[in-house]
C-alpha cells in the first residue's frame, strides 16, 4: 500500500535542524547565571585565615619539602615528585570498577584541607550535582559535579598522603605564584630555590598552554586522566574536573603569562562550575538512597559499566 506521509526530505533536514539547535541552546546553559547560591554570605567561604589547624598543617606539609622527616623532598609537589607520579599513574594498575562503586568507597574520607566542610565525600558530591540540577543545568554539567572530586581514590592506591591528593593545585616548574594559599609555606620547597625552576618560566615558554605544563598532582589531574578516555563527557566537564582546585588560577588570574587561547575558552566553563562545587557546601545533606536511582541513570549515560581506575 503506498505510504501516504507528506513528510519531504526538505521537511526532515528542517526538523533535524531545529533538534541540533535545541540541543545547543540546552548544552549551552551551562554558563547561565547561578541562582542557588543567592542569599549566601560568600565571605564565609574560603576563609583561609580563619582556618582550623588541621587545614594550615596540611598546606604547609603539602608545600614544604622538608616538613615530614618521613618523606624525601621527591616526595612532595616537586617537579621530580610530579615526574614520578604520572609515570606511576601510566604504569601501575590501581583497581576496576563502576563510578557508583568508586562513590561508595570514597564516602569514609574527610578532606583535610577543606576549611568549609566535615560531610563525607559522597554527601558533597550529590549536594553539588543537586545545586546544579536546581539551576537547570545540563545533564553533563550534573555528571560533572557528582563526579568531580572522584581523584581523591588516589588515598587508597599507594598515595603518601592527602597532600598529594587533595588541596588547591598550582604549576610546578617555574615560580610559585604568591597567589597560592599560604605562599609563604614553600620557602623550604627545593624547587623554590632551583636555578630553573625558580624563574617565571621555569621549564615553560611563553603562552604554551596549561595543557603543556604540570600542575601540582592529585585528584584533579588524575580523574581528568581516568576520564578522558573511559567517558563521553564534553570538554566543559572534563575541564571543570581538571581545574577546579586550580583556584590560583580560575579565581586570582594568575599564570596568564602561561595560557593560551584554548585556556581562556575553558577558563569560562571552570568559572561557571566554581560556585556549585563550593557554596553548596551549606546545603542540607542529601537523602542518598532517594537520589541514587536518578544519578545512576545519568552515570550510565556517559561512562561505561566499569571503569579502570
Amino acid at each position: 500500500m503506498p505510504s501516504t506521509s507528506t513528510t519531504t526530505g526538505r521537511d526532515l533536514d528542517l526538523i533535524s535542524d531545529a533538534i541540533d539547535e535545541v540541543n545547543v541552546i540546552k548544552n549551552r546553559i551551562w554558563d547561565a547565571e547561578t541562582t542557588f547560591d543567592e542569599f549566601k554570605d560568600k565571605a564565609q567561604f574560603r576563609d583561609y585565615d580563619a582556618a582550623c589547624d588541621r587545614v594550615k598543617a596540611f598546606y604547609k606539609e603539602q608545600h614544604d619539602a622538608h616538613r615530614a622527616p618521613a618523606y624525601s623532598s621527591a616526595e612532595k609537589q616537586t617537579v621530580e615528585f610530579n615526574i614520578k607520579a604520572r609515570v606511576d599513574f601510566k604504569t601501575k594498575k590501581r583497581a576496576r570498577m563502576s563510578v557508583w562503586e568508586a562513590m561508595e568507597k570514597l564516602n569514609t574520607l574527610i578532606d583535610e584541607s577543606d576549611p568549609d566542610t566535615s560531610l563525607s565525600q559522597i554527601e558533597h558530591l550529590l549536594q553539588t550535582a543537586e545545586a546544579i540540577r536546581r539551576d537547570g543545568k545540563p545533564e553533563w554539567m550534573q555528571v560533572a559535579g557528582l563526579v568531580h572530586d572522584l581523584g581523591k581514590l588516589l588515598l587508597f592506591f599507594g598515595s603518601q598522603g592527602q597532600w598529594d591528593v587533595v588541596g588547591d593545585t598550582f604549576v610546578v616548574g617555574c615560580k610559585f605564584s604568591d597567589k597560592i594559599i599560604y605562599p609563604d609555606t614553600f620557602v623550604t620547597n627545593p624547587d623554590s630555590r632551583d636555578s630553573v625552576y625558580s624563574t617565571e618560566y621555569g621549564i615553560y615558554t611563553p603562552n604554551c598552554g596549561l595543557d603543556n605544563v604540570m600542575l601540582s598532582w592529585g585528584h584533579d589531574e588524575y580523574l581528568y586522566h581516568v576520564f578522558k578516555d573511559q567517558s563521553t563527557l564534553p570538554e566543559e566537564a572534563l575541564a571543570m574536573i581538571r581545574y577546579h582546585s586550580f583556584y590560583p588560577w580560575h579565581r586570582e588570574g594568575a599564570y596568564t603569562h602561561l595560557t593560551n587561547e584554548k585556556d581562556i575558552k575553558i577558563l569560562a566553563a571552570v568559572r561557571a562550575f566554581n560556585p556549585y562545587d563550593l557554596y553548596s557546601k551549606s546545603d542540607a545533606p542529601c537523602n542518598v538512597a532517594e537520589l541514587r536511582p536518578y544519578y545512576q541513570g545519568l552515570i550510565a549515560k556517559f561512562f561505561p559499566p566499569l571503569l579502570d581506575w
